[in-house]
Parts: structure tokens; sequence; C-alpha cells
């Protein structure tokens, strides 16, 4: 075998686009309760119609729900819905359904929880492992944030690349892939990144200078503490009474 079909093997194969369309919408569907707990999908060729796409699609967006844990084929009832201690709630699909649904403020403040206890935990660990170089490469990234926060658009796109570096520089990549993996969907949804204005940039830069300055005083405690005055801080003043407020 040849390294070239090797790799080929080792690549997810991925679904034609119609496919993750329709998987999209009927995961949405799902975790909205539109579909409810122990309800069956409509038949394939009911989907067929609904989605306008071929019975090849529907029975690939029906492998993919099962892959994800949402539904379970039952001979004689059809594709059934499974209840939510069986759906992969780190799926990016599942997670983005689950911030739309009536009770989705409840996982944005446990996402908020679960950043606050590895990100406060990783600049810990920032604090211990920094080298010259990672100070250098902080110090120019605080020194770009300061010429960025009368534009908020373009702060918080070079925010993003801040907690970027604070995470390499602490050497956890596992964190990082959780932070990753449950904050992507989030960062999309307007009710957990609130609005953007100077006003809130300045508070944010306040807080990144705080964390830095930890960080670079080799100060583990500080710099942890830091982070978790950032997050909480940030979400208690954007946080809605409600989704869709």
């Amino acid at each position: 075998m040849t390294s070239a079909s090797a790799q080929a093997l080792r690549q997810p194969r991925r679904r034609p686009r119609l496919a993750v369309a329709v998987v999209e919408d009927l995961v949405t569907a799902i975790v909205t309760e539109v579909y409810p707990v122990g309800s069956a999908l409509p038949p394939e060729n009911v989907l067929c119609d609904m989605y306008e796409v071929s019975r090849t699609v529907v029975r690939e967006a029906t492998t993919a729900l099962t892959e994800k844990g949402l539904v379970v084929s039952q001979q004689g009832r059809g594709t059934i819905i499974q209840d939510d201690t069986h759906w992969n709630l780190l799926d990016p699909m599942v997670l983005g359904a689950l911030f739309q649904r009536e009770d989705g403020l409840s996982y944005l403040d446990n996402l908020v929880e679960i950043r606050t206890a590895l990100e406060a935990s990783m600049c810990a660990k920032a604090a211990r492992n920094l080298t010259p170089a990672d100070a250098a490469a902080l110090t120019a990234q605080m020194k770009k944030l300061k010429g960025l926060i009368e534009t908020p658009a373009a702060y918080v796109h070079e925010d993003v690349v801040l907690h970027d570096i604070l995470m390499d520089i602490s050497g956890d990549r596992l964190s990082k892939a959780i932070i990753g993996t449950i904050q992507g969907k989030a960062l999309k949804n307007i009710t957990y990144s609130g609005k953007l204005n100077v006003e809130h940039i300045k508070a944010t830069h306040e807080a990144h200078e705080l964390i830095a300055d930890a960080i670079l005083r080799r100060d583990p405690d500080g710099a942890a503490k830091a982070m978790r005055d950032h997050i909480q801080g940030s979400w208690l003043k954007r946080r809605p009474n409600r989704i869709g407020k």
C-alpha cells in the first residue's frame, strides 16, 4: 500500500454538501425538540420530499445522526429520537443547536464554567512554563491589542489570538482542544458574544493586562485568578436573562 493510499484510508469520508445541510437542519430540529424523544423521524420518502433530495442523501444524513447519538433505527418503528444521555454533546452541530433551545442559557453558563476552570489552570501553567520567546510573543500581542481598542471587531479577532498564545504557552494541548470544540459554536451566538462596543473592549483589555502581567511575573496563582475574574466577570456583564434577550 502506498503512503497516499494509507493517508486516504485515515481520512474520514466526507459527506455530500446536501447531506450536511440536511443533517444540520435535522440536528437542530431534534435538539430543540421539534421531534421529541421517543418519536420517529418522518419516513425516508417524506424526508426526500421535505428537503428535495435523493434517498442516498437522506440515508447519509440518517447515518450522521446515528453517529451523533441522536437517533437509533428500530425494526418496525423507524428512526427513533434518543434521549440526550446518548447525544454527543461535544459535536459542533449538537452544541450549536443546544444554544438555540429555550434552556440554552444554562448550556452557555456551563460553557463559561468549563472555560473558567480550564483556562485558569492553563494560565497558571503558562506562568510556570514561560520562556523568553513566550514573553516576547505575549508582550507583542498585548501591544497589538492596545492599538485596537477603538476598533472592537479587530480587537475581538486578536483577542482570540491572545487566548491561543496563552494556551500554547501552557503546553496543555488537551485542554486547548476541549475549549476549541465547545467554544467554536458559542462564539457565533450573539447571546454568548454580546454586542461590541468600545467600553466593553476597554474593560476587556484591562482584564487582559492583569492576566499578562501575572504571567510575565511568573505568578501562577495571580494568573489563574486574573483569568477566572476575566471570564466570569465578562459573562456576568453580557449575560441576558434568557435566550433572545
